[in-house]
C-alpha cells in the first residue's frame, strides 16, 4: 500500500511538471483556512464576540471540534482527530502541555488579544512545523510593525451572566520610525456555569490571567529583531467531567526572532525564531467530597526549539523551506496518601521523565503550471528520539516490557501534492499524501494513566510503530458576486492506528477503574470527513451563512471509532450598515447513531440552539467605544454533545457584553 501511494504521488507530480508553463500571472493558491482574530474585517465575518476564547474562534472552522472536560481549556480536534494526531503551534513554536488528562491544551496559554488569526491546514497540509496526521493549528501573534507611529491602546471588559464570567483588559504600545513595544493584559474570573433548565454544574469554575510583551528593533531597511513573552497563569479551574480538578497551570512562553528581506530576485523573506517555554500543572482534588484516596498529580513540560524559515521565488516556483528542531522534557508525578497516616504514601512516575528530540527539514514548491492552474507539492523529513531519563521510571516500565531500551529512535516522513484548477467562478481541487507520525508521550510511556471517560487506567507501549497516514482529499468552490460555495472532503486510511486495548492480565491501580488498556496498534482505521459552506448576499447589507459537515469513523473490523463527529450544522443571518450590525443564528448536531460502542462510547442526542448577537461602534471623544452584546442558548436548552467528557451538558442560556475602547 505504501509503494502504492509513493507511485500515485510520483506521477501527479511528474504530469503536473510536464504540463506547459506559463506566464506567472496569479500567485499560487494557499490552501489553508484562516480564522481571523484581532484583524478588521468584513462585518459579515465578524466574531459576535470580541472577547470570546480562542476556542471559541476556532470552532467557527469547518475542520475544528472541542473535546469538553469543564468551561475551561478545551480540547481541539482536527478532522475528528486529538492533540497526538495533530500539531499546534503559537508562531511556528512547538508548545506541549504538562498534563497527563490533556487539561492544558496549547490554546489554553494564550488569549485572543495576543493573536491576529488561527491558520488551520487539514491533514499533510499542515506538516509545515512537524509531524502530523489529522492536520495543524498554528496560532498567529499580531504584526505589530505594522501599525501606525505613535502611542496606540485599548481598554475591554466583558460579562457574561451564566457563569458570572468577569473579563478585564487593557493593551499600550508605542511605534517609532526604528523600535515598537507593545504590552497586552487579559483577566477573566468565572463561576459555575448552569446548564440548561438552570442545573448548576458543580466544579466548572476557573480565574485566568494572562501577560504579553513583545519589542522589535530594525535593523536598516531589511531586517528586524523581535522578543516577545507571554505569561499566563490560570488558578482554581474546575473541571466537572473529570475526578480531580487544577490548582495551577501556568506557563512562560519566550522567542527571540530575526527577519530579513533579502536584497534579491530569488528570495523574498528569511525568518529565525529560537524560542524556550516552560508549563506547571497541578492537579489537585483537596475541594472534591468522598475522596477515596488524596493524590498529588504535578506535571512539567519545557520545550527548547528553533526554526528557519527561507521564502523565495523564481519563475512560476514560489518556494520554501523550514529547518526546524526542538527538544522536550516531559515529568508528571503522582503521590497517593492512604487514610490511615501511618501508612506510607505510594510514589510513581506517570511520564517518566521522557526527552524528545526532533530535527526536521520541509520543503515546499507551489508552482503555477499555466494561467489558471497551481500545484503545491511539499515533503518533510525528520529524526525523532526518545529517551526515558529517570532510572527509576525506567525501572518501573520494564516491568511490563523488560527488554525496552531507554532510548527510541524513529524516522519520520510526509510527502503531499495538490492540483487547483480555476474555472470562470469555478474552483476545483485534488490532493494525495502520506505522512507518519510517532507516538506520543502517554502513548509510548504513559504509566497507569486513569480514564475518567471509560474508567480504565491506561500503559504506554514503547514498542509501537510510527503511525501512518494515506489521504485524500477533494475540493470545489463556486463563487460570484453574491454567492459563495465551497465543498471539501478528506478521506485518510491509516496504518497502525494508535488506540487502547484491554489487557485483562493487568490489575487497575485505580479504586473502582474497570481495568487495564495498554496502547497497541490496529492493522489500520479509516476516517472521513466532508463539509460544506455557503454564503449568500440576500440584499445590501444583508448576509447568509450555512455550513455542514459530516464525518465516519472505522477500525480494521468495521467498528465505529470513538469522538467522531454525528452530522453539523450551522446557519446565520447578519445585517450590517455603518456602525450597527446584528445577527440571528442557530446551530446543532443530528443524533449520534454511529457511536463507538466497541470502545465504551454511547449514544448522544440531537440538538439546535439558537443565539443573538447585536453590537454598535459609538463614536466618543475622537475615538471608538464599541459595544457587543447578545445572548446564547435562547431557550435554555439542555443539551450535550458526541465530545463532551462523561456527557456533562454544555451552558445554558447565557448573556453576553463587550465592551472595548481605543484609548489612543
Amino acid at each position: 500500500m505504501k509503494i502504492t501511494a509513493t507511485i500515485l504521488l510520483a506521477a501527479f507530480s511528474t504530469i503536473c511538471f510536464a504540463q506547459k508553463q506559463e506566464k506567472d500571472s496569479i500567485s499560487p493558491v494557499d490552501l489553508n483556512e484562516i480564522i481571523v482574530i484581532s484583524k478588521k474585517t468584513p462585518a459579515r465575518l465578524k466574531q459576535p464576540k470580541s472577547l470570546a476564547t480562542v476556542e471559541e474562534y476556532l470552532q467557527q472552522s469547518s475542520k475544528v471540534n472541542m473535546v469538553r472536560r469543564g468551561g475551561y481549556a478545551l480540547e481541539p480536534i482536527i478532522n475528528n482527530m486529538a492533540t497526538e494526531r495533530t500539531v499546534i503551534t503559537i508562531d511556528g513554536m512547538r508548545i506541549f502541555g504538562a498534563c497527563t488528562d490533556k487539561m492544558d491544551p496549547v490554546t489554553s496559554y494564550v488569549e485572543v488579544s495576543n493573536l491576529s488569526e488561527a491558520n488551520i491546514a487539514s491533514g499533510q497540509q499542515g506538516s509545515c512545523h512537524g509531524p502530523t496526521i489529522g492536520g495543524s493549528i498554528d496560532l498567529k501573534r499580531a504584526n505589530l510593525n505594522q501599525k501606525e507611529l505613535g502611542w496606540n491602546g485599548a481598554a475591554k471588559t466583558g460579562y457574561e451572566t451564566n457563569n458570572q464570567h468577569k473579563i478585564l483588559g487593557t493593551s499600550i504600545g508605542f511605534n517609532d520610525k526604528s523600535f515598537y513595544v507593545n504590552t497586552d493584559f487579559t483577566y477573566r474570573d468565572a463561576q459555575n456555569y448552569k446548564a440548561g433548565n438552570h442545573e448548576e454544574i458543580d466544579f466548572s469554575q476557573f480565574t485566568k490571567y494572562n501577560l504579553s510583551a513583545t519589542a522589535g528593533f530594525y535593523l536598516g531597511k531589511k531586517g528586524l529583531i523581535e522578543g516577545a513573552v507571554i505569561y499566563d497563569k490560570a488558578t482554581d479551574v474546575g473541571y466537572p467531567a473529570l475526578p480531580m480538578d487544577v490548582s495551577l497551570a501556568k506557563a512562560t512562553i519566550t522567542s527571540l526572532r530575526y527577519s530579513y528581506t533579502p536584497v534579491s530576485s530569488y528570495f523574498t523573506n528569511w525568518e529565525t525564531k529560537v524560542y524556550y517555554n516552560t508549563i506547571t500543572h497541578k492537579m489537585d482534588d483537596t475541594k472534591r467530597p468522598n475522596v477515596p484516596i488524596h493524590m498529588d498529580m504535578p506535571g512539567w513540560s519545557d520545550t527548547y526549539g528553533y526554526y528557519s524559515k527561507l521564502k523565495g521565488r523564481y519563475e512560476n516556483h514560489h518556494f520554501m523551506a523550514n529547518l526546524n528542531s526542538f527538544y522536550n522534557k516531559s515529568i508528571a508525578e503522582m503521590t497517593m496518601y492512604p487514610s490511615n497516616p501511618k501508612e506510607n504514601p505510594m510514589f510513581m512516575y506517570t511520564w517518566p521523565d521522557v526527552r524528545t528530540f526532533y530535527n526536521g527539514l520541509y520543503l515546499e514548491d507551489g508552482m503555477q503550471i499555466s494561467p489558471n492552474a497551481n500545484i503545491k507539492v511539499s515533503t518533510n523529513i525528520g529524526i525523532h528520539s526518545n529517551k526515558v531519563a529517570d532510572e527509576f521510571g525506567l525501572q518501573s516500565l520494564e516491568i511490563f516490557y523488560p527488554d525496552m531500551n531507554a532510548t527510541k529512535n524513529r524516522v519520520l516522513k510526509s510527502l503531499a501534492g495538490n492540483y487547483i484548477l480555476h474555472h470562470n467562478k469555478f474552483e476545483y481541487g485534488f490532493g494525495l499524501a502520506y505522512g507518519e507520525r510517532a507516538p506520543s508521550v502517554s502513548e509510548g510511556y504513559g504509566y497507569y494513566l486513569y480514564n475518567s471517560n471509560d474508567f480504565y487506567d491506561y500503559i504506554g507501549n514503547p514498542n509501537l510503530q510510527n503511525e501512518k497516514s494515506f489521504e485524500a482529499n477533494l475540493s470545489f468552490g463556486f463563487k460570484t458576486e453574491t454567492f459563495t460555495a465551497n465543498l471539501t472532503s478528506s478521506f485518510f486510511h491509516i496504518q497502525d492506528y494508535i488506540i487502547g486495548k484491554i489487557d485483562p492480565n493487568i490489575q487497575p491501580m485505580t479504586i473502582g477503574g474497570s481495568g487495564v488498556k495498554v496502547y497497541n496498534a490496529l492493522n489500520y482505521a479509516t476516517i472521513f470527513n466532508t463539509d460544506l459552506n455557503l454564503e449568500y448576499k440576500i440584499a445590501q447589507n444583508w448576509y447568509f451563512k450555512t455550513l455542514l459537515a459530516y464525518s465516519c469513523g472505522k477500525d480494521d473490523d468495521h467498528n465505529n471509532l470513538p469522538f467522531i463527529s454525528p452530522l453539523r450544522y450551522s446557519g446565520n443571518l447578519q445585517f450590517k450598515k455603518e456602525n450597527f450590525n446584528l445577527g440571528f443564528g442557530a446551530s446543532g448536531n443530528l443524533t449520534q447513531v454511529k457511536f463507538a460502542a466497541a470502545y465504551g462510547e454511547t449514544k448522544t442526542s440531537g440538538y439546535v440552539i439558537f443565539n443573538f448577537n447585536s453590537g454598535y461602534t459609538f463614536p466618543w471623544n475622537e475615538k471608538k467605544l464599541n459595544v457587543q452584546a447578545g445572548v446564547e442558548n435562547i431557550f435554555d436548552k439542555y443539551y450535550t454533545t458526541f465530545s463532551d467528557w462523561n456527557k456533562i451538558p454544555r451552558q445554558g442560556r447565557n448573556f453576553f457584553i463587550n465592551v472595548s475602547y481605543v484609548l489612543f
